[in-house]
Parts: C-alpha cells; sequence; structure tokens
C-alpha cells in the first residue's frame, strides 16, 4: 500500500491550476490519434469539484449546438496540459447542478469583482 501511495504522490503537479466553482475555464487537453496527438480546448463553466489530493476532480459544462456537455478532468492528470481561468464566478453553492435544468442567461453565472 505504501508503494501505491508514493507512485500516486509521484504524480502529483507541481503547481495546479486554482479552479474554483463558477469559475469559466479553458481546459487544454492533449488528445492522441494514433501517432499523432494535438491539443483541443475545452471552454466552459467549473460546476463540480471532487475529493482532493491525487484524485481531485473538476467537471466542466458547456453548451455545444444546443446540447450540454459535460467533461470531468482530473487536476493531476498528464493529459490535461494548461487551464486557463477566463472569468470568476460569484456563487454560494459547492455544486452547480441545477444549471443542468436552465437555458439561457438563467444558467448564467455572475462574475465576481475583485
Amino acid at each position: 500500500m505504501d508503494a501505491l501511495k508514493l507512485i500516486s504522490e509521484a504524480n502529483i503537479k507541481e503547481n495546479p491550476p486554482e479552479v474554483n466553482v463558477g469559475d469559466t475555464v479553458q481546459v487544454h487537453v492533449r488528445i492522441t490519434e494514433g501517432e499523432k496527438s494535438r491539443i483541443q480546448i475545452f471552454e466552459g463553466t467549473v460546476i463540480a469539484k471532487k475529493h482532493g489530493g491525487v484524485h481531485e476532480t473538476f467537471t466542466v459544462r458547456r453548451l455545444s449546438h444546443g446540447v450540454g456537455v459535460e467533461r470531468v478532468f482530473p487536476l493531476h492528470s498528464p493529459v490535461v496540459e494548461d487551464v486557463t481561468v477566463v472569468r470568476r464566478g460569484r456563487v454560494r453553492r459547492a455544486k452547480l447542478y441545477y444549471l443542468r435544468d436552465r437555458v439561457g442567461k438563467a444558467a448564467k453565472v455572475k462574475e465576481q469583482i475583485r
């Protein structure tokens, strides 16, 4: 069990991105197709953060052609190249699952003013 813990601790990123629930983020994901690999950007609102440590994940939701698309990204995964925060959101919940039922302007998150 200790060996497994050491291996998992070795995969922790030095400076993990500071992502909070309600933020609009751009996640740069490495996509491998055959022998080639490229970076794909997935932009949306962070609706959940789970766990902690090595297994920490965050869920990003966006609308694509009128259909809601959610992806769960491991924070310390080597597939996630970069996470850029586009705007900070002001929310009062830890999970924003209620945004799944909302459409249009009702699905917006207010911006946090700093």
